[in-house]
Parts: structure tokens; sequence; C-alpha cells
């Protein structure tokens, strides 16, 4: 080792603990109370009544106080302290040890105005409020019964645990789809507007929740950002918005068909509960047995109306048959009369029908004995008995003169009492004068 310089003490090391509060020593030396002032920046109040946030130029500078408001000041506050709020602080540096960060203990607070990017985010409402993007009559009601839902949000954000896992136990038969998209920074714009584009084109879900836990105005202001505004308001699909916690509201739960708290909110305002759907189908079945048993009862009563109205059958068959056999009389005396007058023209139309049959008869009978006479004149056998000769060809077929026949064909000659075959051995024809 080397030898101390002679004349100085060897420096021990510091101990964190030790130098933390030399440090604290020092600031609460140098600096006393102060006063800063700057815009509030994730602002958040714990259930011990603690405020707890940070402290950023205007302009959006990128230094930032850690700074604590305990629960005894703040009761003493006269406003709600809200995300880029211009403020004054009084108060004393401290050294958070746990952290070993610098912090700014809070003993007043007192409003100076709307911080720089608070301003901005005022003037883009009032804008889109006047072109009617949060009007109430253009938002959608959500789907009664969904069959599947898109989660809009990034992969890693604690944000979609606490969805999936509500889904999980509210609604587990539903189908879900994430559509990752960056929630923070200046990537995340445009890529939560084509996140919610492409969902809207592939229909693939019933509702969308668009989701991301709390934070800082300057955390969450990509749901501030007008392009993300207007693509809420043209999808195709109905967007619930659960950004932040329930005091954070962005431009983009006004937008939204339906606003929630939180991202868990989001998804129980979503989907009914499993056992919402049970018990409702529990009053449906209740209410149709009940509708049905009334039915019955109903009809029974109906039945007995009726059979006290039937009350004797026979003595209702009694008077229908005596009904039917006035009835019956009625016609046949009515009919008597009827009926022999078109007995008699029945009868005068028969004998007229006989007399024209018999004529028509008559006059077919001579006809066909003339065409008889006629057809028997024609006979060819009352001819060959004539002594002429029927001549037809090998083929049977009759040979209608000499110019149809040649030397040494064969022919076949049909006479009355026989017939004979013979060979043709000239052919002759008639001279003109015998023709």
């Amino acid at each position: 080792m080397n030898a101390p310089r002679s004349g100085l003490a060897p420096r021990q090391p510091w101990g964190v603990s030790a130098l933390l509060l030399a440090a604290a020593d020092v600031l609460a030396a140098r600096f006393g109370a102060l006063a800063v002032r700057g815009e509030l920046s994730g602002f958040t109040r714990a259930a011990s009544g603690h405020c707890y946030f940070a402290l950023r130029d205007e302009g959006g500078a990128a230094a930032l106080l850690r700074c604590a408001l305990f629960r005894r000041a703040a009761a003493l506050l006269d406003f709600a302290p809200a995300d880029g709020q211009k403020v004054e602080l009084r108060g004393r540096l401290e050294v958070y040890e746990a952290r070993g960060e610098l912090q700014l203990v809070v003993e007043s607070m007192q409003r100076v105005g709307a911080g720089t990017l608070y301003e901005e985010f005022l003037r883009l409402r009032a804008r889109l409020e006047a072109q009617g993007l949060f009007e109430s009559a253009r938002k959608r009601p959500l789907p009664r019964w969904p069959a599947a839902l898109g989660i809009v949000t990034s992969p890693a954000a604690a944000a979609l645990h606490d969805v999936l896992a509500a889904l999980a136990r509210r609604a587990p038969h539903l189908r879900l789809v994430v559509y990752p998209t960056p929630v923070q920074g200046a990537e995340a714009p445009p890529s939560i507007v084509a996140a919610l584009q492409g969902a809207g084109a592939r229909r693939e879900v019933d509702a969308l929740l668009l989701v991301r836990g709390g934070g800082s105005l300057e955390d969450l202001w990509a749901f501030n950002d007008e392009r993300v505004v207007r693509a809420i308001v043209a999808s195709p699909l109905p967007v619930v918005c659960g950004v932040g916690h329930e005091t954070d509201v962005t431009l983009a739960d006004l937008a939204a068909d339906l606003r929630a708290p939180t991202p868990t909110a989001a998804a129980e305002l979503a989907a009914p509960s499993t056992a919402e759907l049970l018990a409702l189908l529990v009053a449906r079945e209740a209410a149709i047995a009940h509708g049905v048993q009334r039915a019955i009862a109903q009809r029974a009563q109906r039945l007995d109306t009726l059979a006290l109205r039937l009350g004797r059958p026979a003595r209702a068959l009694l008077a229908q048959r005596e009904r039917l056999h006035a009835i019956a009389q009625r016609l046949a005396r009515a009919l008597t009369p009827a009926l022999a007058a078109r007995s008699q023209v029945l009868a005068l139309r028969a004998l007229r029908l006989a007399h024209a049959v018999d004529a028509t008869l008559q006059r077919r009978r001579a006809a066909l004995q003339a065409l008889a006479a006629r057809l028997e004149a024609e006979d060819p056998a009352r001819v060959l008995a004539r002594g002429y000769a029927w001549v037809e060809g090998e083929d049977g077929r009759p040979v209608p003169g000499a110019a149809a026949l040649a030397p040494g064909r064969e022919v076949r000659a049909v006479w009355a009492d026989g017939q004979a075959r013979a060979q043709v051995l000239e052919v002759l024809p008639l001279p003109p004068h015998r023709r």
C-alpha cells in the first residue's frame, strides 16, 4: 500500500444513509424555505390522503421535480389540483432516502393559472366540441350480447392484464382479440389510429376497448391527439375508452361511445357477466313455464264453459233431428212439382232423340251399302274372275306396265284359279294405233 501523505489523515468512505443525510443537511442549510413555480404532472392522491406529483417547467422543458404534499397541508387546499395546472409551491427541499431522490415537501400550494399543455388541451377540446365530435346523439349503444371483444392497448401495459383478468372472471365465454399498439410517446397516436382502423376493417369483434393505465397529462397525451379522436369517431365498431384513473379525462374519453373510469371498468361495462346471463336465462325459463301453465289453465276453463253450454247431448241431437226432418219435408214438397215438369220435358226430349238417332242410322246404313257396292266392284278378285291376270315382280310389287319389264326378269302371274311363274323373253311395245 502507498503510505499516506504527511500531514493528511486518510479519507474514510461514506455510508449511503450518512451521505444522504449530509446532502439533506446541506440543502436545508443552503435553501431553507423556498417557493417554486411550474406545471403539475402525474398528480395522484393516495388513500392515506397524501398527494404525490411532479412539477415541471412551462413549455415542456425536461426538468422535473418530485413533490410530496402530506394530508395536513392537502386538507388546506381551496381547489382540486389536476395535471397541467400552473401552481406556486412553498416548502423545503429534502432527500427521500428510500430512493435517493430529491423531492420538495410542499407546505402550501396556490393556483397561478393553466399550464401550457393544459391550455392546449382546453383549446383542442373546445374546437372538436364545436365540430360535434363529442355529441351524445351520435354515440352508439354497445351490443347487448357480444360474442367477441377487441382490446386496443400495449401488450406490455398493466391495463391489458387488468382487462384480461376482469373478462376471465366476468365473461370467460367471450373471444378476445388484442390489437397491439404503443400508448405513450410520439409514435403512439398513429399506431392507435392504425389499430382502430385495422379492427374496423377486419370486423371480427363486436366492440373495441381502448385502454391504458394512469399517468400524468404528458403520459396520457396520445389520447388527446386529434387523429386518435377522429379515428374513434370514424370507427365502424362501438368504442369503450378506459384511460387512466377515474379523475383522468382525455379527449378520447369524450369521443368514445362510452367512457369507463378505469380499464377494468371498461371490461365490465362491455361484457355482461356470466352470472347475469345465467340469471336471465333462469328468469326467461320461469316466465315461459308460467306462460304455458297460464295458457293451459285458460284452455281448461274454456273447455269447462263449453261443456256447460253443451248440457245433455241427447236433447241437442233430438232438436237437430226434428229440424232436419222439417227441412226434408219442405224440400220434398218443393221438389215434387218441379220434378214432374222436368220428367215431362225429359220424356219429350228422349222421344225426339230416338227419332233423330233412327233417321241418322238409316242414312248411315244406306251410305254404307253404297260404299260396299263400290268396293266390291273394285275388288281385284272379281276382275280376275273375268279372265284377267295380275302380274307382279319378284319383290311382290305389281308391274305397272311393259316399260317396267326387261328380258330375263322373272315375274309371277296370278289368275282367279291359280298362278304361274314366268320369265320375260322379250318386251314388245304396242303399236301407236292400239294405245
